[in-house]
């Protein structure tokens, strides 16, 4: 497989499962050779308006089928994705679609006002093409995606695309500093895939509810389940009673969840009163999950759960936990490997290195290195960061771990996260996961507050279920008994939700905002 493209991919699902349904979207059901007439006329159309391999388009998407239309189309073409997370800010779209000299923006019509908003400041774009049902509601000057589809052949197009060339430019969060773009190739895209559909547990013929924004994790998984002839029921956002529903009614077998979505679907009081046996893989990933809560949905959905680990720069399946590693008799150990992300995957090296650039021993804590066949290329238009990103091959994740004897990985924390107090390194995913086996908490975040005494002190900001109560003294009592003193917070407080960042991940950095006011350093 080391010559295909994501072009071919999708090709050989055409070639394969033509009448087979390939995409449910509301009322509307999609075949495999539907899909392909799409994106063939898609590709014609970008052809038409000038679109060159090599050339930027930037998506501004909700999820829809056109999604999956115009990523197959500009792969056939060679033309370079640029998807644009809907959570992130417009000041954010601009800056992408400028540093990466964009030439196109396909754009969903309910997000019109915000790419209005954005025209003057876009130096790059030249055409603007619109997902809309209503050609009225389409703006003057801009093309109506559906009337591409409508004008155009259906004639597959031919371009000369190679497993080197770039597939697209993904920009990290931008949570610290200006995103990064992170290039990936179709040798980058095609090598995931294979993998994913090696180490997650999916099968043939799953129905898979996309859920989480297909410019992000959820479009890794488009051809997992597209190349073993799956459907992709696509919905627009994520709440518990809609993926109740859907899984009823289209006897959905598979997803994906963020943790934050899980924990939404576990608190769900009608949960009982739904079909879910259909279910049969439930992904989980993107951020750490409290293994208490993980182990409250296998007890309630079956050991159907899978777990991976990756990053933008090497996206998704660095390391995974499949649904067999779930089951565990000793309960001690149990709890040892649901906090785990897994093992290295099969074409996957991992190192944990200290700050001295040595391998730590078992059971100490390093830094994340990793080699993968699906790593970026680097950085678009930033040859620093990417020296600093990839040293000698190996990636700087900037994730902590400790790996145990028999290779699972237990991620402690990103780097920059750790709290240091009184000369002590204290991990917040540690702490956090020991709040939350309290059956008070809900939710919890651990961050490091400035403090006289010990440089930072640990502070708990604590989420409690409905009708729970639980004072300071007892949280600050059960981590000391389970973890020491060292790592017991110093204070609790009680808020009534805690910001997340657009990926479902604790906003840290917004958590942090509020204590650090004023100084020149935030550690």
């Amino acid at each position: 497989m080391s010559k295909t493209t994501v072009g071919e991919l999708y090709d050989s699902c055409v070639n394969h499962y033509g009448s087979h349904t390939a995409i449910k979207y509301k009322d509307l059901s999609v075949t495999y050779r539907q899909m392909g007439d799409a994106a063939y006329r898609l590709a014609n159309a970008f052809r038409e308006l000038g679109v060159q391999k090599g050339e930027r388009v930037a998506f501004l998407m909700a999820n829809c089928p056109e999604y999956i239309f115009t990523e197959f189309a500009l792969a056939k073409i060679g033309a370079v994705r640029v998807p644009l997370a809907v959570a992130l800010s417009s000041d954010d779209h601009v800056y992408m679609m400028n540093h990466s000299e964009a030439a196109v923006l396909v754009y969903h019509e309910k997000l019109t006002p915000r790419v209005l908003a954005m025209l003057p400041q876009l130096q790059t774009v030249r055409c603007f093409v619109c997902v809309s049902s209503d050609p009225a509601n389409v703006p003057a000057g801009h093309h109506h995606l559906q009337a591409l589809l409508a004008s155009h052949s259906s004639e597959p197009t031919h371009s000369e695309v190679s497993e080197n060339d770039l597939c697209g430019i993904y920009y990290t969060g931008g949570t610290t500093g200006k995103p990064k773009g992170v290039m990936l190739s179709h040798r980058a895209w095609v090598n995931a895939v294979m993998l994913e559909m090696l180490e997650l547990g999916l099968g043939r013929d799953e129905v898979f509810a996309y859920m989480t924004p297909m410019t992000h994790a959820g479009g890794v998984l488009i051809l997992p389940v597209l190349l073993r002839r799956g459907v992709c029921l696509i919905l627009e956002a994520f709440n518990p009673a809609l993926f109740l529903e859907q899984t009823q009614k289209h006897r959905v077998t598979a997803s994906m969840f963020v943790p934050t979505m899980l924990y939404l679907l576990l608190d769900y009081p009608d949960w009982a009163n739904y079909d879910t046996r259909s279910l049969r893989c439930i992904l989980y990933g993107a951020a750490p999950i409290a293994p208490e809560r993980l182990k409250q949905g296998i007890e309630r959905y079956g050991p159907i759960f899978a777990q991976f680990y990756g990053q933008t720069e090497s996206p998704m399946i660095l390391t995974a936990l499949p649904k067999e590693e779930h089951v565990i008799g000793d309960v001690q150990r149990e709890r040892q490997v649901l906090s785990s992300c897994g093992r290295a995957t099969m074409t996957t090296q991992i190192r944990l290195i200290d700050e001295a650039g040595q391998d730590v021993a078992p059971g100490e804590v390093g830094e994340i290195f990793a080699r993968s066949t699906f790593m970026m290329d680097g950085y678009y238009k930033d040859p620093e960061k990417t020296a600093a990103a990839i040293e000698n091959g190996w990636l700087h994740t900037g994730d902590m771990a400790r790996r145990d004897e028999e290779g699972f990985l237990y991620i402690v924390d990103r780097a920059k996260d750790m709290i240091i107090t009184g000369g002590f390194n204290v991990f917040p995913r540690e702490v956090e996961d020991v709040l939350f086996e309290h059956p008070a908490v809900k939710q919890a975040a651990v961050i490091g507050v400035p403090d006289d005494k010990w440089g930072e002190a640990v502070k708990a900001i604590v989420v409690l279920h409905p009708g729970a109560a639980v004072t300071e003294a007892e949280l600050i009592q059960h981590v000391k008994n389970r973890k020491g003193g060292t790592m017991a917070p110093k204070t609790v407080e009680f808020w009534e939700s805690i910001p997340l960042t657009n990926l479902g991940k604790l906003d840290k950095k917004k958590i942090r905002e509020p204590y650090w006011q004023g100084r020149s350093r935030k550690i």
